[in-house]
Parts: structure tokens; C-alpha cells; sequence
């Protein structure tokens, strides 16, 4: 009986656990886009430091276009919304900020390179998992369900 209940409690912790994650990575993802849109230059200097030829030579489109992608994939991920999508797409862009940016200054800025570790580590775990219980994916697949049973009540 009470290994039950010890079972019930984790269970139902832990999704509680990776919804908090979760929507601490979004707002992660969304604050830095949000630092980013107030300093273009900073993105743009960052990605010209990767020392990727292609990288430094398209600097002011890359960084419009990850800041842009950072700011709508945190959004979605914070709200639990195509979470594995938005989880695919960060990835190789927090690689390249893992191993080509932030390698090169973690001698300056130690906190920048662990944010972004652990960034990149939950950006796995929710590209593999998903968005968990409390999200809109699971409210809009119940909405789905009582449709399609209702429709079925109906016929």
C-alpha cells in the first residue's frame, strides 16, 4: 500500500518537476533573444568570433534570424506549444554556442558557458521527451479526443 502511494508521488512530481524545467528553459531562451534585440551588435560580434567563415561572413542576417528563432522557439517552449520542434531547432545553434563561442571566452565568463551547457543538456531532454502533462500540446490532444468522441456520440 504504501509503496502506491510512494509511486503516486513521484509520478506526479516529476512532471510538475520538468514543467517547471521547461518553462525556465523557455524563458531562458526568450530572455537572451530579448537581450540580443536590445544589442544587435553583440549578437552580431559573437558570431563573427566563431571563427566559421560562413558565420562571420553572413553575421547580420544569422544574428536577426537566431535572435528571432530564440525568442519564438522560447515562447513556444515555455508555454509547452510544438515543444519537440522548437527543441530541434535550438540545438545546433546552442552547439555552435557551446563549442565555438562561449568555449573561447569561459576564462572571462564562466556563467555564460555553464547557462549555455545547460541549456543545450534540457534543449535534449525536451527534443526526446517533449512538453510533459501541464502544456498546450496535452490541452489541445484532449480537446482533440472529446471531439472525436463527441462526434462518435453524435453518429
Amino acid at each position: 500500500m504504501s509503496e502506491t502511494i510512494n509511486t503516486v508521488k513521484r509520478s506526479s512530481r516529476q512532471p510538475s518537476m520538468l514543467t517547471i524545467l521547461r518553462i525556465a528553459l523557455g524563458l531562458i531562451l526568450f530572455w537572451k533573444s530579448i537581450n540580443f534585440i536590445r544589442d544587435t551588435a553583440a549578437a552580431q560580434t559573437l558570431i563573427e568570433h566563431t571563427g566559421i567563415g560562413v558565420f562571420s561572413g553572413n553575421a547580420e542576417i544569422l544574428a536577426l534570424i537566431i535572435t528571432y528563432l530564440g525568442l519564438l522557439c522560447g515562447f513556444f517552449i515555455c508555454i509547452g506549444l510544438f515543444t519537440k520542434i522548437a527543441a530541434v531547432v535550438q540545438i545546433p545553434i546552442l552547439i555552435v554556442a557551446v563549442f565555438f563561442v562561449n568555449i573561447q571566452s569561459i576564462g572571462e565568463n564562466k556563467f555564460e558557458f555553464f547557462l549555455s551547457v545547460i541549456t543545450l543538456l534540457l534543449l535534449i531532454v525536451f527534443a526526446i521527451k517533449g512538453s510533459g502533462v501541464f502544456s498546450a500540446d496535452e490541452y489541445f490532444r484532449q480537446g482533440a479526443a472529446r471531439d472525436r468522441k463527441a462526434k462518435k456520440a453524435l453518429n
